[in-house]
């Protein structure tokens, strides 16, 4: 995916056109006014439509401090909402804006439990409690994609254990294989529901898998944990693989893709650019990463028509 912090320039609009990118995630705050957002998302789709396809558009709509479109529902905070009902119709109401303004995929919720009061999620998370967060992902993945936007679990298989964040610096989380599986009942939940994305977190997860990869990079976690234990069926999304766990990796975007990652999240454009020369260099000399980005194309190509059926994109004339 590729990133903006502005409307595009005619350098990201020709990579578009390209196809050297299957959707575009809108960063920062401030910017993304409802004239803006519409327009923006409007230029994009047409540059992806000269090629036929269009792309997904992303945004991370969590409410409270994390609301990229400072318009628009979630009102409340994720841990302000008081009940499933709430959780459904603040979601619901992020929805319909999203869809208003040609967004089709909300980075939430966070359905990750906090171990302690401390931990740097704060008021993202709905609760120090897994059950209750179990309740919430239901309902408000249910709400979101009530509304034809599709929502997104995260961050697998959770930070609610982390010593701080992912972004900022690498992250061990060293606590008990146990431990860490009581806190996935809240994505169980959000699968059981049928969520159509699961962000993969950058951390490290010794328990889980003894390589010391970060889950992004880890089939033992992509695709023991949540395909075969969870049951997903939908796409896996990285966390953004320019955080510093995920760059101390080598060829960074082949070795997400070959363990499982079915879209892969850059925080900054040049990084974006580098991953999908990546990709481009290795597929031609490695059949099982060719096969990956085929298996990878067509689940993104079924949430496309996902998407499609509820009044997103389309390319149709």
């Amino acid at each position: 995916m590729g990133t903006l912090t502005a409307p595009p320039s005619r350098r990201f609009l020709s990579r578009i056109r390209n196809g050297k990118m299957g959707g575009v995630v809108l960063l920062g705050n401030g910017w993304l006014t409802r004239n803006t957002a519409a327009t923006v998302t409007a230029e994009l789709q047409r540059a992806a439509c000269t090629r036929g396809e269009p792309l997904l558009i992303a945004v991370d709509q969590e409410g409270g401090i994390v609301r990229r479109l400072a318009w628009a529902p979630p009102t409340e905070a994720p841990a302000d909402m008081s009940s499933p009902s709430v959780a459904h119709a603040q979601a619901a109401g992020a929805g319909a804006a999203l869809r208003s303004v040609g967004i089709d995929i909300d980075f939430a919720p966070v359905v990750d439990t906090p171990g302690s009061a401390g931990n740097f999620l704060g008021s993202r998370a709905f609760s120090r409690s897994r059950t209750w967060n179990a309740k919430l992902a239901r309902a408000f993945v249910s709400g979101l994609q009530a509304k034809g936007i599709a929502a997104t679990a995260k961050h697998f298989p959770g930070l609610g254990l982390a010593s701080g964040n992912t972004d900022h610096g690498r992250i061990v989380i060293r606590a008990a294989a146990w431990k860490l599986h009581e806190g996935l009942l809240p994505f169980q939940a959000a699968v059981e529901a049928g969520v159509k994305l699961v962000m993969v977190s950058t951390a490290i997860y010794p328990r889980l898998d003894p390589s010391d990869k970060p889950a992004a990079f880890s089939s033992a976690i992509i695709n023991g944990v949540l395909r075969k234990q969870l049951g997903f069926q939908g796409v896996p999304v990285t966390d953004s693989l320019t955080a510093p766990a995920a760059e101390r990796i080598p060829d960074t975007a082949t070795r997400a893709m070959l363990a499982g990652s079915d879209l892969l999240i850059f925080g900054a454009e040049s990084a974006s650019e580098r991953g999908y020369a990546t990709l481009h260099t290795d597929a031609a000399s490695s059949p099982r990463l060719e096969a990956r980005l085929t298996l990878a194309a067509a689940r993104i190509r079924a949430l496309k028509a996902w998407l499609a059926e509820r009044g997103g994109p389309s390319c149709a004339a």
